[in-house]
């Protein structure tokens, strides 16, 4: 076995292996995400027990094998206590974290991911803060982390900056209003627009900083709703959960 490295990351999932091991997925800043075995995380008193659950953020020591690592030690310091015991703020934490795993990739750097996905979960816990308009901040910033978001800025078609009223799925972002005076086009409300380009410009410092109207979060989530629909072809466990939780309201 060679020399253990240290690494910073939250703790993406876990599963359990054998009688007392755990297989958890980690977001780390220095090595993206990896796989990493827990040896007898799951025998009581077991240092690892609580460090290997999902929402663990810290510092974590651990061996590099041939296709996966093994954490020997790991210093936790936020547990995401809160948001576990919270069902619904749990529910919107997996999804968060499912979403992390969609986009991320081993050896590469991730470190804007794993800064946002620890500003969100954060985010989450705050009641001040709805929850919905987290989930949407979060997407969106995802996106933009990883290179794929919308053009909000400037239409589509004629590029023109002013009056930028519709959003287009198939073509990927904002059109005008004389460009988009054809069928299946969103309409983007003006608060709407200038929220999608905070939420793009800003540092993630600043993303939860601001409260929008339940009009401009309904616009927000038909837009992101349809923009995610188009372009993801993967369907996260967590946000069925939470679709079922809600229609049970």
């Amino acid at each position: 076995m060679g020399q253990a490295i240290e690494l910073t990351g939250m703790v993406l999932s876990a599963i359990p292996v054998g009688e007392y091991d755990k297989r958890i997925t980690l977001l780390t800043k220095e090595r993206g995400k990896i796989a990493a075995f827990a040896r007898g995380a799951r025998r009581p008193n077991n240092p690892l027990m609580a460090a290997s659950n999902p929402f663990s953020f810290g510092k974590f020591q651990a061996y590099e094998g041939r296709s996966s690592y093994s954490v020997v030690k790991a210093e936790i310091s936020n547990y995401f206590r809160e948001l576990a015991l919270d069902m619904e703020g749990a529910c919107y934490g997996f999804y968060f974290m499912e979403i992390a795993d969609y986009y991320t990739r081993e050896n590469i750097e991730e470190i804007h991911m794993l800064k946002l996905l620890y500003q969100s979960l954060r985010a989450l816990e705050k009641k001040s803060l709805d929850n919905r308009l987290v989930r949407r901040i979060f997407e969106l910033k995802t996106m933009v982390v990883n290179g794929e978001y919308p053009n909000v800025f400037s239409c589509m078609k004629c590029k023109s900056e002013d009056h930028l009223m519709y959003f287009h799925v198939n073509s990927g972002g904002t059109l005008c209003g004389q460009c988009g005076k054809t069928a299946h086009v969103l309409h983007v409300d003006q608060s709407t627009l200038y929220t999608l380009q905070y939420i793009i410009t800003a540092t993630i410092e600043k993303l939860y900083t601001f409260a929008v109207s339940e009009e401009v979060l309904k616009n927000l989530e038909q837009i992101l709703d349809s923009y995610m629909g188009y372009y993801i072809d993967q369907k996260f466990h967590a946000l069925q959960v939470l679709e079922e939780m809600k229609d049970l309201h």
